[in-house]
């Protein structure tokens, strides 16, 4: 059985360049460009059978973060409590931000690397609570840091560095319950780490290309990794087996998500078609083909208890954000 997505709302030029990374947290839709600002949008409204003026605006544009990437950024991430998130941008910066109670975000502080050069803060993934931000590096380590003890003058307490075979870091991701690292590297490797320990727990085959997305399924039972081979590999975090690989992306898979249940898979690509998986079944279930230009990132928003429809967001090349809602039955 297939699913049906509708195209419920576009935000045109949200940005002015390319859009290269999504965040969510229970309410805002956070988004990173090649300009300099940050932007974030409230995700609240989400009644579509409104018959407000406001349902001709879902999505309002809440705050933007002005000029606080020069370069541009281009990756942006969340904490799951969606109270802290982390920048990383074209000219090496690292920045945390925090939430405050009435949904407004200010600059915690700045992470510079010991030596300033680019490529030593990549990819980024936050944990849980927002106390530990993961960032790959250019030759393959992962920085963990204590974001809590960010210092004025830009240094923060490194929590743990795990050291992986020297090949950029495209990827990484911080499972929910705190417990594991996993990477994803231009060389095509794979790993996963266990915090605990501080140890490697597996180095998992499959994807010789550039893995540009990992990501853990909200249980923390399964990985995800997809990037240039155009497959999406499925692992067991526990044995670190691959047990499956979902095929039918025609080009390189940029950006991977899992619904609030991880009974649904959520891929982006850079043809611009947008495919959801179901794991139960091993198969695309739907694929969005409105785009044609590359989607850098994708992303569910979280479910309200209210919604009966899972809705998903897409932003890239075409600096427009296109939301998606599942079509109901009766």
């Amino acid at each position: 059985m297939s699913k049906q997505y509708l195209q419920t709302h576009t935000i045109p030029l949200a940005h002015p360049t390319d859009i290269f990374s999504l965040a969510v947290t229970p309410s805002q839709l956070l988004s990173a460009s090649g300009s300099s600002s940050l932007r974030i949008h409230s995700t609240k409204g989400q009644i579509i059978h409104a018959d407000t003026p406001d349902d001709e605006h879902p999505y309002p544009l809440v705050q933007t973060l002005e000029k606080v990437h020069p370069l541009g950024c281009h990756h942006i991430c969340t904490s799951l409590d969606g109270r802290t998130a982390a920048t990383a941008g074209f000219s090496g910066e690292l920045k945390v931000w925090q939430c405050s109670e009435d949904g407004q975000w200010t600059a915690v502080g700045e992470i510079n690397p010991a030596e300033k050069q680019a490529g030593e803060h990549w990819a980024l993934a936050l944990s849980e609570n927002g106390q530990y931000l993961a960032a790959t590096t250019h030759d393959g380590r992962i920085n963990v840091y204590d974001t809590r003890s960010i210092a004025p003058e830009g240094t923060a307490h490194k929590f743990t560095q795990y050291e992986t075979k020297g090949s950029f870091g495209m990827s990484v991701d911080l499972s929910s319950n705190g417990s594991m690292t996993a990477s994803g590297h231009q060389n095509g490797g794979i790993y996963i780490f266990n915090n605990t320990t501080q140890r490697l727990a597996h180095s998992l085959a499959g994807l010789i290309k550039p893995v540009r997305s990992v990501k853990f399924s909200p249980a923390c039972r399964y990985l995800a990794a997809a990037g240039d081979a155009r497959i999406i590999a499925l692992y067991d975090t526990q044995s670190g087996e691959q047990i499956a690989n979902l095929t039918g992306h025609g080009s390189w898979i940029m950006s991977l998500d899992w619904n609030w249940s991880g009974e649904y898979l959520l891929s982006g690509g850079y043809d611009g078609k947008v495919k959801i998986w179901s794991l139960e079944r091993r198969e695309c279930v739907a694929t969005q083909t409105e785009s044609e230009k590359c989607l850098w990132s994708v992303r569910w928003l979280p479910k309200a208890a209210s919604a009966r429809n899972e809705t998903f967001v897409t932003g890239g090349a075409g600096k427009t954000l296109a939301f998606y809602r599942e079509a109901s039955g009766t």
